[in-house]
């Protein structure tokens, strides 16, 4: 299994309570940096998917 390192947001400096991101064949993994046991996993295409939603405001009506 080929996994690259976790990365975090370098908005989140020292902080511990972010969104770790990293690659593992082919897929997205992601995870709470103080919840590490719990890992999200997904396609590039479906997080591309997601983030251009965000982006657009099609989730605004949750907040």
């Amino acid at each position: 299994m080929s996994k690259s390192q976790w990365q975090k947001s370098s908005f989140s400096a020292a902080n511990n309570e972010c969104v770790e991101v990293r690659t593992v064949d082919g897929a997205i993994e992601l995870r709470e940096s103080d919840e590490g046991h719990t890992i999200l996993r997904t396609t590039p295409a479906a997080l591309a998917a997601l983030l251009h939603g965000i982006k657009a405001g099609e989730f605004d009506h949750h907040a």
